[in-house]
């Protein structure tokens, strides 16, 4: 009787037959594709892991009419279910040694490729498409990065661990089917693996980020696919023209010009730099939508369409260089960098052209298409990859669509501004009482270098933007930008103390003495909020407490940092009396992704401990406007009317306040201790 090819063993066993493993294969078909997918090396890519598991896993059974033996195994507990049906295991060892046979390859055999007896033909065969799965977040990256560094064998034994929910000993006797002499290593390696991960390693491995079957579909290299195409049709021509040549004249040489180097590629519709949107004079002053899409096109290379091409062509190849969900990346010698939660596809149609110059030493170009904005810059001389940089701009405003950076050099920080921009000056945030200082601006918007913080870490400047918007479009105001590291700077505010029974205050601009103050004592955290994506940052003084044996009068803040996709991280922290108008403040808590501190969370309570002048220890809280009482439990307990609450107490006391509200319920302490 015939049996698989791929058995390892004919010594006597218990008969499964075919049809019991093609019912095991296709009803269990996602879980061993999944399998298959985390065995194979990440080093190849994941559109060829996408492919090369789905096409082990439909390969795995014998030709037609066999009948497949293999060694009985050892009766190993595992979980009940599907995965119980006859012939399952035998299928999964198949598709276990296809796929650790990846890792088994010639060392002359093309790094790409996997070895040749995993090549014979068959499918899933896919021209024109690549295949991604969905990306997960920052737990699943970092299991997939930690599982390109483990080799094969120790990927299957995670696998089987945690996606199978095989015991030790299983993993143990199903890598010894497999071939495997030494066990305990991978096992143990596994087992770290397991440990190590941010999160439950068996949900980890179930999420979309290793799941083969539920996929995202990006084209191939468009640009590059045209420009083959044109290519081999004038090759194709040049060799129909040799033929005719050598037919009419017989064997005489015919020489053949050279086709020089290659053109920049050129695309179609919306990567097609033909197409990109040029406005010159766009009426920013006459429209209700005043952001992005109001601003004009400016920059003396806005024609040079080989720039734009270059542009264009690494926007559309900048999902390579992120793949995974990373943050940064590189490509074809493009250096891609993107802000969190910034999508990298290529644009779905035409973007605006927002500036094409030249600014120090760089060939710069801005793009925009409705939701996002793009920055690619080239160097003009010398050597030097090209950079591409993304951020989410969508629900941008007068304020957060204001400026965009065009460039950073040791001299500072050059941005361009917006039409509306009618005065660019720049302070110093850490000193409130000197005035904002003049910034030379270009016919077209660009600023002069704006000096950066000082390196080396100490915080003992911080230069700003502080715009003022025209009265022609009725915002007539200055506004504070800071930059954080991302294309667009981020937007400063400030909301002053409750007043004596008024309603909540609103936001304001941060240029008032008040809020100077305030962000002199905060500026040097904003260092903490750095290439998170951030689009405005919002510092609330939401109570005021006279402290205890004359300590002078204190100050609670929430200060919250709204990103672009959504989620806010805030810091509370306490500003008690300093000698300088710039002494950094005590942060007594943190919280991220929250809604504390915004309109949908227009509560909070904190707490956290001060020393007096007289060297004594007590335990301080807060709360917000609508807090009428607060209530200390722990190793101080007691009840304090009003917004504010203090108590003598040993430095190491643990406490917990409770905040009572005026229309009734409780609110819990947002956060406790010093960040």
């Amino acid at each position: 009787m015939p049996t698989s090819s791929r058995q390892q063993s004919r010594s006597p066993g218990e008969r499964i037959d075919l049809d019991q493993a093609e019912a095991a294969l296709v009803e269990q078909y996602a879980r061993l594709v999944r399998l298959a997918y985390l065995v194979l090396p990440p080093s190849v890519g994941r559109h060829r892991r996408v492919l090369a598991a789905h096409g082990i896993v439909q390969r795995a059974l014998p030709g037609t009419g066999s009948r497949l033996l293999r060694p009985a195994p050892r009766r190993v507990p595992s979980p009940r279910g599907a995965r119980d049906r006859p012939g399952y295991a035998w299928v999964r060892e198949q598709i276990l040694r296809e796929a650790l046979a990846h890792e088994r390859r010639p060392r002359w055999w093309p790094g790409r490729l996997p070895p040749p007896r995993v090549l014979r033909p068959g499918l899933p065969v896919v021209w024109g498409l690549r295949f991604f799965p969905r990306a997960g977040g920052t737990e699943e990256l970092a299991l997939d990065q930690a599982l390109a560094k483990a080799d094969g064998v120790t990927r299957a034994a995670l696998a089987l661990s945690t996606l199978e929910g095989l015991p030790e000993a299983g993993v143990r006797e199903v890598l010894n089917r497999l071939g495997v002499t030494d066990t305990s290593t991978p096992v143990v390696l596994a087992g770290r693996l397991a440990r190590d991960a941010e999160g439950d390693p068996a949900a980890l491995v179930r999420s979309a980020e290793f799941d083969p079957s539920s996929v995202r579909t990006r084209p191939t290299d468009l640009l590059r696919r045209r420009h083959r195409v044109r290519l081999g049709t004038v090759l194709a021509a040049a060799l129909v023209a040799a033929a005719l040549l050598v037919t009419l004249f017989g064997s005489g040489a015919a020489t053949l010009p050279s086709a020089g180097p290659a053109p920049v590629p050129r695309g179609t519709g919306a990567l097609d730099p033909r197409g990109v949107v040029d406005e010159r004079a766009v009426p920013w002053d006459d429209t209700s939508r005043v952001d992005f899409t109001a601003w004009p096109t400016r920059g003396e290379r806005s024609g040079d369409e080989e720039l734009l091409a270059r542009a264009l062509n690494a926007w559309a190849h900048a999902a390579r260089a992120v793949a995974g969900g990373a943050a940064s990346g590189e490509h074809d010698g493009v250096r891609v960098t993107r802000a969190p939660g910034t999508p990298v596809d290529a644009p779905p149609r035409s973007p605006k052209l927002l500036f094409a110059g030249d600014v120090d030493g760089s060939a710069v170009v801005l793009l925009h298409d409705g939701e996002r904005a793009v920055r690619y810059t080239r160097p003009l001389r010398g050597a030097g990859d090209a950079a591409l940089d993304l951020v989410r701009t969508d629900d941008a405003d007068v304020t957060t669509a204001a400026a965009l950076v065009l460039s950073r050099t040791r001299a500072g920080t050059r941005y361009l501004t917006a039409p509306w921009v009618d005065g660019s000056t720049t302070r110093d945030l850490l000193r409130p009482d000197t005035p904002a200082a003049a910034l030379a601006v270009s016919r077209s918007g660009v600023t002069a270098p704006l000096p950066g913080a000082p390196a080396g870490g100490a915080c003992t400047a911080l230069p700003v933007l502080q715009l003022r918007s025209s009265a022609r479009i009725v915002e007539n105001h200055s506004f504070l930008l800071a930059d954080l590291g991302d294309l667009t700077p981020v937007h400063l505010t400030y909301t002053p103390l409750p007043g004596s029974g008024a309603p909540a205050r609103q936001p304001r601009e941060a240029t008032g003495p008040a809020a100077l103050l305030a962000w002199a004592r905060l500026g040097c955290r904003l260092d903490g909020m750095r290439g998170l994506g951030v689009r405005s940052v919002n510092t609330w003084d939401f109570a005021r407490q006279d402290l205890p044996e004359e300590g002078g009068r204190a100050v609670w803040a929430c200060t919250r940092a709204d990103t672009w996709r959504g989620p806010g991280d805030v810091l509370l922290s306490l500003r008690t009396p300093a000698p300088s108008p710039a002494a950094p403040v005590d942060v007594v808590g943190r919280a991220r992704a929250t809604a504390a501190c915004s309109r949908f969370g227009q509560h909070v309570v904190a707490g956290t401990h001060w020393r007096s002048p007289a060297g004594h220890w007590y335990v301080l809280g807060a709360g917000s406007r609508a807090v009428t009482a607060l209530r200390a439990r722990g190793a101080v307990s007691g009840v304090q009317r009003g917004t504010t609450f203090a108590h003598r107490a040993p430095e190491d006391a643990r406490v917990r306040f409770t905040g009572s509200l005026a229309g009734g319920g409780a609110l819990r302490e947002l956060s406790y201790g010093k960040g």
